[in-house]
């Protein structure tokens, strides 16, 4: 599936058009969190939207399925808890600066398609826009890093874009606002027209009917596809301890990935050590400079590197037991031990 932001940009929405408003309010904003998050398992949010598509790397559709499923996959870090906390000052900045009147709303699903589901940042009482355009609409707020300020010059990226349309499709609503804090000090603002991307949401809505009912409701899991580390830290997270065996005889997936692991193994440690060499040659050539030219200008230097410092943990624990224990924190995680039959292949 293809979004962008430019194609809103570059349609208008028709003139006159008015969309029922579909949504209801299932649970309020000020539910209890466990009830939320035990509500939100019996639909399709805005936020796995993106994740069900494939937009969001570190958010697999996977982790998804086993959330729907009520396993405790939630590993939210520093970059939730900060979208949480500027949550209502960015709101109330879109608010400002529109002469707008917002307010928080809670779970809201489709009244034909109860797994149709979304919460709402803020919902729009008083709309900026032209009077021809005064219709039920919300405001979607982010937070989000300087590294990614490029990403929004051209719009709200697709992950944020995909989130809004699901938000239009469950309320009904002909547009919606979003209002973006980047690198703490950086605010954009823009709306997303439903006319402008009816085939996107057409695509959109029917992805996620398909993903509710071949893997949630079917309870088939969707093929680990996304980033590696991301679905590694998944599966740790849902066995955090591991016995016995299984048979991958017949598992023609689990014998293609042994093939592969082996030889992006043996492609890797070739090109570490060729990487290895070339270091030591370019340093070879310097002979006691720092700096290599060509052409009069700078090629390439030996800098000095600020390196983490080495911490001996054994003589910590062992001199200073206490600070060991309140400063040294356990970090589980796993290596794949292939057997030394299969290390040339199958």
């Amino acid at each position: 599936m293809t979004t962008t932001a430019q194609a809103g940009a570059a349609q208008a929405p028709a003139a006159g058009r008015r969309v029922t408003p579909t949504g209801r309010l299932i649970l309020s904003a000020d539910a209890d969190r466990a009830d939320w998050l035990t509500a939100r398992r019996s639909g399709i949010g805005s936020s796995d939207v993106p994740a069900i598509l494939g937009l969001i790397n570190e958010n697999p559709p996977l982790k998804v399925y086993f959330d729907k499923l009520g396993h405790d996959v939630d590993d939210a870090g520093e970059a939730a808890y900060w979208g949480n906390v500027n949550e209502e000052p960015v709101a109330r900045r879109w608010a400002m600066q529109n002469r707008s009147v917002i307010r928080r709303v809670g779970l809201v699903s489709h009244v034909n398609h109860p797994h149709w589901m979304t919460t709402l940042d803020r919902r729009v009482t008083e709309c900026p826009l032209s009077a021809d355009e005064q219709a039920p609409c919300a405001l979607e707020v982010k937070t989000r890093s300087a590294f990614k300020s490029t990403q929004w010059h051209a719009g709200a990226p697709d992950d944020v874009l995909a989130q809004m349309l699901w938000q239009i499709a469950v309320n009904g609503y002909e547009h919606m606002h979003y209002a973006v804090l980047i690198g703490g000090n950086e605010y954009h603002q823009g709306t997303i027209r439903r006319d402008a991307y009816t085939d996107v949401m057409a695509d959109i809505t029917t992805a996620m009917d398909r993903f509710w009912a071949e893997h949630v409701k079917a309870q088939v899991p969707p093929p680990p596809v996304g980033d590696g580390e991301a679905l590694t830290r998944l599966f740790r997270r849902l066995h955090p301890t591991r016995t016995g065996t299984v048979d991958i005889d017949r598992q023609a997936d689990a014998l293609d990935a042994l093939l592969d692991y082996g030889q992006h193994q043996r492609t890797e440690s070739a090109a570490r050590k060729a990487k290895a060499a070339a270091k030591a040659r370019m340093i070879a050539a310097l002979d006691s400079a720092q700096a290599a030219l060509i052409g009069g200008e700078r090629a390439y230097s030996l800098e000095p590197s600020n390196a983490a410092p080495r911490v001996d943990l054994e003589l910590l624990a062992e001199r200073w037991p206490d600070a060991y224990a309140a400063c040294v924190t356990p970090n589980p995680t796993e290596r794949i031990d292939i057997a030394p039959k299969y290390k040339g292949g199958i």
